[in-house]
């Protein structure tokens, strides 16, 4: 745990100069405001203060000021920034001018769904989050091409892997900021890549997914390149996912491990599981929330489609990976990087704890490629698919008592409010294939 005072000697011993105050709007927008460091003692007093107006979701122009409450064991140095400017940031949660959370965050939303796991008697809900990511040539402006930087496949290396320089540098540029990186491969599709860092407790975690992808954004740069953590930027291959591998503790003790126990689940596990599969389509309105997510939500491409669960097969939503005793997690496999972590981590969350509440027991696992059967296959074992539209979901999210709840009618209202801007948006824009569909027609 990192104190307010060690704060105080970090920014000291580290000639540190500026603070970045960092946050997190509705649809997960990485936000700061930068201080100099002379006013650390009022960040740590929580007197810095923003407008909320100017912030997706948040609140309306006549009712506008919020603070910011930064969390200090979120402290890290940012190692890309000059000496003479060494910059440092703490993730805050946002507070109404009363001293009240503000019931729109979504860091905040993470914490009260994380009092739930309490109430339970459980200790901690960790997670371990893979979001993968493209790297793109950039022009001579910095801005991106359409060109990625390689043609690689799966585990390729140089020459073939040609992102392999970029990644290890932002493998240890994450490092020096605190991150417990585990490894770094080149993915499935060309230009692909994923650096997979250490499980930890929920809220952590998603502050880790919004500092790792920053950092991914700013190493590429540096390399002539740009990242995107869009689902699906390319037709025809696969795209950038975002599983979350999910386990319950409790006095040191994985709650979901139990080698008696069906593939090696407790109840506890099952019941979890049966809960995250009954609100599947709502959590895919928060894990996949852009149109372009669904682009990526089609079978032959790797991504789960269909909502069942198993061991070693990738075809269902829910995996459960090798590894038992402490390392026993159930993988969601359907999420992906443009996701809020705080919301998507949260939703999945009251999903489990719903079925732990009702005991809402898993359905037997399935083993076969589901890709390969029929309809009435999949309809005989109860088979159901992923919604095919973010139209389709935010219906969804509206219509889940559980999920709304856990998330708030607040944030929900705002989200769905962005969410239908974005798909008016959508409908109303001529695209390139219209183009070279209809054109001559």
């Amino acid at each position: 745990m990192i104190t307010a005072d060690d704060v105080r000697k970090l920014a000291k011993e580290e000639n540190v100069r500026y603070l970045r105050m960092t946050f997190s709007d509705a649809l997960g927008a990485l936000k700061n405001i930068e201080i100099p460091i002379a006013l650390l003692d009022d960040a740590l007093n929580n007197k810095i203060k923003i407008d909320g107006s100017s912030i997706k979701g948040f609140l309306p122009i006549e009712d506008a000021d919020m603070y910011l409450y930064p969390d200090t064991n979120t402290w890290k140095i940012y190692p890309w920034v000059a000496d003479k400017n060494k910059t440092a940031s703490m993730i805050c949660d946002v507070h109404n001018v009363d001293g009240t959370p503000f019931i729109g965050d979504p860091r905040s939303i993470l914490r009260r769904e994380l009092d739930a796991v309490k109430e339970l008697g459980f200790d901690t809900f960790d997670i371990g989050a893979e979001p993968e990511y493209f790297l793109f040539k950039a022009d001579e402006n910095g801005n991106p091409t359409m060109k990625v930087n390689d043609d690689g496949f799966y585990f390729d290396l140089e020459p073939k892997d040609l992102g392999e320089a970029c990644r290890r540098e932002t493998a240890n540029t994450l490092t020096q900021m605190g991150f417990e990186v585990e490894a770094d491969h080149h993915e499935a599709a060309a230009g692909q890549h994923e650096i997979d860092f250490k499980y930890d407790k929920a809220l952590y975690t998603a502050d880790n997914v919004q500092y790792f992808k920053l950092t991914i954004r700013r190493i590429a740069q540096d390399f002539g390149l740009c990242a995107t953590f869009m689902p699906k930027p390319i037709t025809g291959i696969n795209g950038s996912g975002m599983h979350l591998n999910m386990s319950l503790f409790k006095n040191g003790q994985n709650m979901f491990d139990d080698p008696d126990g069906l593939k090696g689940l407790s109840e506890t596990a099952l019941y979890f599981l049966g809960g995250v599969l009954a609100h599947a389509k709502v959590i895919t309105a928060v894990a996949n929330p852009t149109i372009n997510s669904f682009k990526r939500l089609v079978p032959g491409y790797e991504a789960p489609t269909y909502v069942a669960w198993s061991t070693s097969n990738r075809t269902p939503l829910v995996r459960v990976p090798a590894g038992r005793g402490k390392l026993t997690r159930l993988e969601l496999r359907s999420g992906d990087p443009t996701a809020n972590p705080y919301i998507a981590i949260a939703a999945a969350l009251a999903a489990g704890i719903d079925g732990i509440n009702n005991k809402i027991m898993a359905p037997d696992p399935v083993e076969r490629n589901i890709y390969k059967m029929t309809a009435q296959e999949r309809k005989d074992a109860n088979i159901t698919e992923l919604p095919g539209s973010l139209s389709e979901v935010i219906k969804d999210l509206n219509d889940d008592e559980v999920i709304k709840n856990a998330l708030g009618s607040y944030f929900v209202n705002k989200f769905t409010a962005l969410k239908q801007q974005e798909i008016n948006d959508y409908r109303t824009n001529v695209t390139d294939w219209e183009h070279k569909q209809y054109f001559d027609d």
